[in-house]
């Protein structure tokens, strides 16, 4: 019994939709089908999802909101029309948008309902389209499949409880297309996970249903050793460990949601990557081990819009509670940290650029300064960081004198290493204008 999840590009349109149908029916195990909202058609198309949250802004602003909903029941009417569906689906989707503008419910609440309804559209087109197309199928909604959540709006949790619920889905003969990216709280409140949650859902289920493959179907035949827009045909990824997969994730990889591993990773699930516009390539397959022999590193990841609080204070390290006064300041100040490199007198705290916004920056030096009375106090913005990603780090000699002579080769200067917190990954901060020619230097050192 395998587990599909279709992300947007999957369903962005009515040929996608039947690239989707046929992959369904090439396998009679792929019994738990979980769907995106569409996504773009083109480079400088527009996700549903964007669409309705912008629709569910201007309500909030008392604007006139039928040049909102217009273009996003175009969207819908072609796919309808050009897979030769009922017109009441389109009716369905136009009466659930009105509703959800008209219910007396917080601001927050109604535009997860709103977010949500992308993805319940295409569960419902797609679980028709398979009906007409000879195979048995239905629509299954969050609610009545036990996808209970947390009441956190734009963030729920899963409920340990859903997955009890969701086992008993089992014994159905029939292809189950569910939604993804919301579920429903304990008093039967409409909430989403956080942004790319349907990943999170399609591990969900194939954690409840006890999958024995969780195939999450994307617009790329594999993962990559590296960014393609840094290097032109990097090597293909074939098999990464959980580890791996959400370093990666993390460090900048949009291919898998960062969180959607958890649920699969526990059950020990196997997940494979593959490509709905080639089905047949095999994709790289996420395990919970591989074979020790296999490359020590397995990726390099990237990303921007870092940010550094540098303090030093001779014999910092003598000072008990130190570092908790610290981030007591930043848990005050609503700001969450990244990583925190540190040594006898110095310590460095690494955070997402977005969460330290300028008219903030003050009054958090002002109080590190009153508070913890360093000797220096300096923020440094516009970093990147570098992750070099592999479960054979720690027992390969060599690989922190590899990068770094690699970043030294390109002309870039490292400011910040950190090593040894995690046994899969190594870490390394530069300018974030140096990141290109950085990452392309490490990929020819390790994979070339």
């Amino acid at each position: 019994m395998k587990v599909a999840k279709f992300g947007g590009s999957s369903v962005a349109s009515a040929e996608q939709i039947r690239k989707v149908a046929n992959i369904i029916k090439t396998d009679p195990q792929r019994k738990f089908i979980v769907v995106s909202a569409p996504g773009k058609r083109f480079k400088d198309d527009e996700k549903i999802t964007d669409m309705l949250i912008q629709l569910g802004e201007a309500h909030q602003r008392n604007e006139t909101i039928d040049e909102y909903i217009y273009p996003i029941m175009k969207r819908f009417n072609e796919i309808v029309e050009e897979l030769n569906l009922e017109g009441e689906i389109l009716e369905n989707i136009k009466n659930t948008i009105y509703a959800i503008l008209e219910r007396n419910t917080t601001v927050l609440e109604k535009l997860d309902a709103l977010k949500a309804v992308g993805e319940d559209s295409s569960a419902k087109i797609l679980s028709a389209y398979l009906t007409l197309s000879g195979i048995e199928a239905t629509y299954m909604n969050p609610k009545v499949a036990g996808i209970i959540v947390s009441n956190n709006p734009g963030n729920a949790k899963i409920l340990p409880e859903s997955f009890d619920k969701l086992y008993e889905l089992r014994n159905t003969d029939e292809v189950m297309v569910i939604p993804g990216f919301f579920g429903y709280t304990k008093e039967e409140k409409l909430i989403t996970f956080s942004r790319g949650g349907s990943d999170i859902t399609g591990s969900i289920v194939a954690a409840g249903v006890k999958a024995s493959l969780y195939e999450n179907f994307t617009d790329v035949d594999s993962v990559y050793s590296v960014n393609p827009t840094f290097v032109d045909n990097p090597q293909e990824i074939t098999t990464l460990t959980y580890k791996e997969m959400r370093e990666l994730s993390y460090a900048g990889f949009s291919v898998f949601h960062d969180e959607a591993l958890i649920p699969a990773y526990k059950e020990e699930i196997p997940v494979c990557i593959k490509n709905t516009n080639n089905p047949d390539a095999p994709g790289t397959y996420i395990v919970s081990e591989k074979k020790p022999s296999e490359k020590c590193v397995v990726g390099i990841a990237s990303d921007s819009g870092f940010c550094s609080i540098y303090i030093s204070k001779y014999l910092m390290n003598r000072e008990v509670g130190f570092g908790r006064r610290l981030f007591h300041i930043l848990e005050d100040e609503g700001i969450s940290f990244e990583h925190a490199p540190s040594g006898i007198d110095d310590m460095s705290v690494i955070l997402r650029e977005n969460g330290l916004p300028i008219e903030k920056e003050k009054r958090i030096l002002a109080r590190i300064q009153n508070e913890l009375n360093p000797d220096l106090i300096s923020i440094h913005r516009n970093l990147a960081m570098i992750m070099i990603v592999g479960e054979g780090l720690v027992r390969t000699i060599g690989v922190a004198q590899k990068a770094t002579t690699a970043i030294s080769n390109a002309n870039v200067n490292i400011e910040m290493i950190n090593q040894g917190s995690s046994e899969v990954s190594m870490m390394f901060g530069i300018k974030a204008e140096d990141l290109d020619k950085a990452v392309k230097s490490l990929y020819y050192a390790f994979f070339e």
